[in-house]
């Protein structure tokens, strides 16, 4: 049986941030477990963090056509038999042209398919459904995609309500931190007046020459650290973690995290409040208004203040939201995907 080529088209930059390519990866290594040969076609600069992760996984990258033309030179090019499209930006009539040049294309979207006509369409957010699509959408958490590290640190069951007097805090913003978080939510997690030991990645300069100018109240510790592949692990060790709700909200989820989420981005906001509302995290509001001055700044940030300290001084309340989270992502989303891809795979079909 010939080997399946699988392509990954996605980019990763200080303005894009690193989470389409952090997913992109995480199907990546599926597709590698099962004996394929898989390439990246796209641009990762300016993020050092980002590009060790191809290396370390043996994946070759390749310059990133953006026209549907250049998509299917490319996959012409290196033999492909499908193609993983994973970009906001990407002419919505890729997905077609690659389909019509006989290559299986899984487009990985939010929401909106942004008028693609692939073969199948990944849609991993909480809630999402698929009326009459046909067996063409994979939707929900049930197809999460999480990376080896992520899989092999999901506990076999969600925390225990376990009350501490200075809960270990892990606060981070994906792997650019492109819209200043940190700062943002650092000066409102020490705002609260609670002890604590927080650790904030800090992912670009300038964050941390900001957070190094704040200082911690009486009984609480401040420490900054870079990007790192020992997330997963820093993740099982914090108490309640504070994070944007992007792709790592479902990292968060398979580890049973209790987690406390800010929306930093548009696309973020109808993923954000559903897991709100369903109660797998908790919700300190959207980040324009939480950096806001003047009044509705400050009513935006003691809200969340409020919020955090139910979360610190409230083992129970973090229990709760553990064992909601843990329960709604299994860590088998990308099985499932890898599954239906390579079902349409034609070297697979012969």
């Amino acid at each position: 049986m010939s080997t399946p080529r699988i392509g990954l088209r996605c980019d990763a930059g200080p303005r894009r941030g690193v989470g389409h390519l952090v997913r992109c990866l995480a199907l990546g290594e599926e597709f590698l477990a099962r004996g394929a040969a898989v390439s990246l076609f796209g641009t990762v600069e300016g993020v050092d963090w980002a590009a060790a992760q191809l290396t370390a996984r043996g994946i070759p990258q390749h310059p990133g056509p953006d026209t549907p033309a250049g998509l299917v030179a490319a996959a012409r090019e290196h033999r492909l038999d499908a193609m993983v499209l994973d970009s906001y930006e990407l002419d919505p009539a890729g997905a077609g042209a690659l389909r019509a040049a006989g290559v299986v294309t899984l487009a990985i979207v939010d929401g909106d398919t942004r008028g693609q006509d692939a073969d199948l369409y990944l849609d991993q957010n909480f809630g999402a459904d698929a009326p009459g699509g046909g067996g063409r959408l994979l939707a929900g958490t049930r197809y999460a995609l999480l990376r080896d590290s992520v899989i092999a640190a999901r506990p076999p069951a969600p925390r225990v309500a376990t009350p501490v007097g200075r809960p270990r805090v892990l606060a981070f913003f994906g792997g650019t931190d492109a819209v200043g978080a940190a700062p943002v939510l650092t000066r409102v997690l020490l705002g609260t007046g609670h002890p604590l030991e927080l650790t904030v990645v800090a992912a670009r300069p300038q964050i941390v020459a900001e957070l190094a100018e704040l200082s911690p109240g009486r009984g609480q510790t401040l420490r900054l650290i870079a990007p790192t592949d020992g997330l997963p692990a820093l993740i099982r060790a914090a108490d309640l973690v504070v994070s944007a709700a992007g792709t790592s909200t479902w990292e968060l989820c398979c580890l049973g995290a209790p987690s406390a989420l800010v929306c930093v981005v548009d696309n973020q906001r109808e993923s954000y409040r559903r897991v709100v509302a369903h109660g797998l995290v908790a919700g300190l509001g959207e980040l324009p208004e939480l950096a806001a001055p003047g009044m509705a700044g400050r009513a935006a940030r003691a809200t969340a203040s409020r919020v955090l300290r139910g979360l610190l001084t409230l083992p129970r309340r973090r229990a709760v939201l553990s064992a909601r989270a843990w329960a709604a992502v299994d860590g088998r989303g990308r099985a499932r995907v890898a599954d239906a891809v390579l079902s349409r795979t034609p070297v697979l079909n012969r």
